[in-house]
């Protein structure tokens, strides 16, 4: 049972998942569509992830309340060539194609070395790092790309059309979680000036500029102009690498066609994801993954022998070994308003 505290209600995970799943139901999904979005969310409030967890459900309810969103959506499976596969997730959320693919994938890259994976016509605002972690915990090295609805300008412009376009990067560990990264090209995700919005604080002096391209520190302003790359030019050019991988490069749209198309109901937009997955242990003479993980352990010890250092992952692992057991906490008005939503 939720506990208020203030202005905070404690919550399980499994009431997180429950909540999720009775909202996404009562409102058109089918119980797997449902199932699979849950545990994103509840795998994002789980790792302190909350720009993902339960601040994106009344976006993914939205979506079907509009009829954007097809609730019982059945995703195809295909084989494009040996290595690559496909997933047409038939106008559905992506969390139910990526459980398929990523399996087919991990699959075709044991088999061959190194495997592709498109997920096409699926609506997608979660993070990268679940599926990433997926194929790395398989003992597969991974990456993963997405694009977004136009929300970064380009270096040097002032309106919006690149999406914040992230990607994400994972490694296998021998008996430790993987080494994970999951980062937008844009200085900040849109969910994180979106909850400073929400709390009423201001965001940092780089992350976005004001419809009229002036620098801001306000988050209002920020989500009606143009968020920033990160690192200028350096930033906008992986967004346009991920525009390509996975847009163009798999038959889906750009962030720009995905606004264009979006009928402006807080839910995801339709877009494309790209991902890749390699088997280490078949890039090297002889076989056997064992030497390189014991290899690219030596280079965490070296980052980590320095003070104030961490590696990609471990605050997220960090908050995973609590919350089964203290749970999680989302504002009340959150809470009110997810209540609602799930009847």
């Amino acid at each position: 049972m939720a506990i208020q505290e203030a202005d905070l209600v404690r919550m399980s995970l499994d009431e997180v998942h429950a909540m999720a799943v009775k909202g996404l139901m009562q409102h058109g999904a089918s119980s797997e569509q449902a199932r699979t979005v849950a545990d994103t969310i509840t795998s994002a409030e789980r790792d302190g992830c909350k720009s993902h967890g339960l601040f994106r459900l009344p976006g993914y309810i939205g979506s079907l309340k509009s009829g954007k969103i097809t609730g019982d959506a059945v995703p195809v499976l295909s084989e494009l060539a040996p290595a690559v596969v496909k997933v047409d997730a038939a106008n559905g959320f992506a969390s139910l194609p990526l459980e398929i693919g990523t399996n087919a994938l991990a699959e075709k890259a044991r088999e061959q070395g190194i495997a592709a994976l498109a997920i096409t016509n699926s609506y997608h605002f979660a993070a990268l790092w679940p599926e990433a972690e997926r194929l790395a915990e398989q003992g597969l090295v991974a990456f993963a790309f997405v694009t977004a609805k136009s929300y970064v300008a380009p270096a040097g412009g002032i309106k919006p059309l690149y999406g914040t376009n992230p990607m994400a990067f994972a490694w296998p560990r021998e008996g430790k979680p993987p080494i994970v990264f999951d980062q937008a090209s844009s200085a900040s995700a849109r969910g994180e000036i979106m909850i400073h919005e929400r709390d009423g604080k201001p965001i940092p002096n780089d992350w976005a500029i004001d419809s009229e391209g002036n620098p801001t520190n306000d988050p209002t302003a920020a989500l009606a102009g143009a968020q920033l790359p990160f690192g200028g030019y350096k930033g906008g050019s992986i967004a346009l690498m991920v525009e390509l991988l996975a847009g163009a490069m798999i038959g889906d749209v750009f962030s720009f066609e995905a606004t264009a198309n979006d009928v402006r109901d807080g839910g995801p937009p339709k877009r494309g994801e790209f991902m890749i997955a390699i088997d280490p242990s078949r890039c090297v003479a002889g076989g056997g993954a064992i030497s390189q993980l014991a290899h690219a352990e030596t280079l965490f010890a070296e980052i980590l022998s320095q003070e104030g250092t961490r590696l990609p992952s471990d605050r997220r692992y960090l908050a995973r070994e609590s919350t089964p057991e203290e749970g999680i906490t989302i504002p009340q008005s959150l809470y009110d308003e997810c209540a609602a939503l799930s009847g």
